[in-house]
């Protein structure tokens, strides 16, 4: 297995940082392939701009588009160019990170501006009446695999059903379903520690083993069970869920998942 690691905390000492290096001498010991990208060791440039593109940016800037130019003729910035094929090789990602206020860091959010550009992460397959684009289960990335490795300042009861932060699940489905399902990466429960500004080093064993086991397990664990979007679970061209397929009374987000 090929194993992408993103990286973002400023901090190498933090938690997050012991785990992303707990997360390569695991799987290195398992004979995986790791690369990490560390993303503030590496000076991630977390905003985009036409510097992004060179000759393909116009005047004035056009994002998508001139992304999209970009990426087809081969003139995205070094930095970009190299994560994006660090996206190619690798097999799984896995995301560490700390939650902050309720999303990911926004260095993290820049790289994902950035390295996901048009005609690289979307705007990718067949556009017609019977099917909207290669996305939501099809794309570029189609075939890899994703988890998000997340620490959480609050205690769980916070993040439950009833807590008053939302459920987990909902605060990452903009990450698990639009920015990683999209391009079609199957997205994996994510691994979650809650509490995390208060714990122990007496605790911190017990929650190495659990995330060990959760990495040696990686390749045998279901993701999770999100719809594709051109398999027949929705109206095209309105991409509505048709009527009846969701358990009864489920709502929101949870449409979006089968079973």
């Amino acid at each position: 297995m090929k194993t992408l690691i993103v990286h973002a905390h400023p901090e190498p000492k933090s938690l997050n940082g012991a785990l992303k290096d707990l997360a390569v001498s695991t799987l290195e010991a398992a004979g995986h392939e790791v690369r990490v990208s560390d993303l503030y060791a590496m000076g991630w440039k977390a905003v985009v701009d036409a510097e992004d593109y060179g000759p393909q940016a116009s005047s004035p800037l056009k994002v998508a588009l001139d992304s999209g130019r970009a990426f087809e003729a081969g003139t995205l910035s070094a930095d970009v160019l190299a994560e994006q094929e660090k996206l190619l090789w690798a097999d799984t990602i896995i995301f560490q990170f700390p939650l902050w206020w309720y999303s990911m860091p926004a260095i993290l959010k820049g790289w994902v501006d950035r390295v996901f550009t048009y005609r690289f992460a979307y705007g990718v397959g067949e556009h017609s009446a019977t099917k909207y684009g290669e996305r939501f289960g099809e794309g570029t990335l189609a075939g890899r695999r994703a988890l998000l490795s997340v620490t959480v300042g609050g205690p769980e009861s916070h993040y439950a059903a009833r807590g008053i932060n939302g459920p987990i699940d909902d605060l990452l489905f903009p990450f698990q379903h639009g920015i990683l399902y999209y391009p079609g990466v199957e997205v994996l429960p994510p691994f979650v520690l809650y509490g995390a500004d208060r714990l122990t080093d007496e605790a911190y064993p017990g929650i190495a083993e659990a995330w060990k086991r959760r990495l040696l397990t990686l390749e045998s664990t279901e993701p999770i069970a999100f719809r594709p979007q051109n398999f027949g679970d929705y109206e095209l061209p309105s991409l509505l869920l048709k009527e009846g397929l969701e358990p009864a009374g489920r709502q929101g987000f949870g449409l979006h998942v089968r079973g």
